[in-house]
């Protein structure tokens, strides 16, 4: 690496951009080093939204997305972007499954119980035969193109430095104080060059963009909740909906491109079908998206002698990108 700094962070997806920034605004000097480009499709942090939501089981995931709520708020106060939209999250689980409500009543979050026909008439969703229906209204999507773009010139105006197109195939390589690591499912691989054993697991998650009639805001949406969440939904600027099944990909090389599977995709449809009043029956467009998996869907956030490590994905990392910065960059500075 051609840069020396006291900190360089290897990864410019949300999470290394949010801890640059979070670095930066400690007045620290920070390098961040990128293989692709900003914005590159090839990761976890593309497209242009991701769900935002409190509606955890767990009180811990309660907190921690209120605290990232100020966070969003602050960024969008100092860049003047809009990087929020909430217009609310349905939550449909059976009756056996272990629901948001107890969290969120103990974190003081509020949440109401809806009845079926009332999420039609309400939302224009269609409510699962046997199943509750919890509506949580801080909840939505945050915009992800907009808020990476957010996030980097937050911490360039800061006098952080970005170099794309700039591959580290060993931690050796980065003339740093302190190293972290962002790189998503490219972690496990850079982590072992320092003798670093991250358990995780990358997947390759297909996800499917539908055309809506009429229009305004949709609600996101995570259903038929059993063990973590199955189908999910929420609004794409583009196409109105955007719609995938949780961790039903196949493990993956993130070296290689891959294509979404045609029948992860066929579900996701039939079920999009079922609850969405679609303006096409099938997918105007399928992508792929990585997942960096660990086996309770926790985050992994250490530090390893000058080594930090931000492991922060399983498919729901991205709401809590400015907290998990801050975490982050409190680990960097000890």
């Amino acid at each position: 690496m051609s840069e020396r700094a006291e900190f360089a962070v290897v990864g410019a997806g949300v999470m290394g951009l949010a801890t640059a920034y979070a670095l930066a605004q400690r007045g620290r000097v920070v390098v961040v080093y990128e293989q692709f480009e900003l914005g590159h499709r090839r990761g976890s942090s593309h497209g242009a939204t991701r769900i935002f939501r409190f509606a955890y089981p767990e009180t811990e995931w309660v907190m921690l997305a209120q605290e990232a709520l100020a966070g969003w708020r602050a960024l969008e106060e100092e860049t003047g972007e809009t990087l929020l939209e909430l217009p609310g999250l349905l939550e449909f689980g059976s009756k056996d499954a272990r629901s948001s409500l107890e969290a969120l009543e103990a974190c003081g979050a509020a949440y109401e119980l809806v009845e079926p026909q009332e999420v039609q008439r309400r939302f224009g969703v269609a409510a699962p035969d046997g199943m509750t229906a919890l509506y949580q209204p801080d909840a939505g999507v945050v915009f992800a193109e907009k808020a990476l773009r957010a996030f980097r010139d937050a911490a360039l105006r800061r006098g952080a430095k970005l170099q794309e197109r700039t591959r580290v195939r060993s931690l050796d390589e980065v003339d740093a104080d302190v190293v972290v690591v962002t790189a998503g499912a490219w972690a496990q691989e850079l982590l072992s060059t320092a003798g670093i054993a991250l358990p995780v697991v990358p997947t390759r998650e297909t996800i499917a963009y539908f055309r809506l009639e009429g229009g305004g805001p949709t609600p996101s949406v995570v259903a038929e909740i059993a063990n973590g969440h199955g189908f999910y939904a929420l609004s794409d600027p583009t196409y109105g909906l955007k719609a995938g099944h949780h961790k039903t990909g196949p493990p993956t090389d993130p070296d290689l491109e891959g294509r979404p599977d045609p029948e992860i995709a066929a579900r996701v449809a039939a079920w999009a079908r079922e609850r969405f009043q679609l303006a096409e029956p099938e997918p105007a467009e399928l992508d792929t998206c990585l997942y960096t998996n660990t086996v309770d869907e926790r985050f992994i956030l250490e530090r390893r002698g000058r080594v930090v490590i931000g492991s922060a994905c399983s498919g729901h990392g991205f709401k809590f990108a400015p907290v998990v910065g801050e975490r982050l960059a409190a680990l960097a500075t000890g």
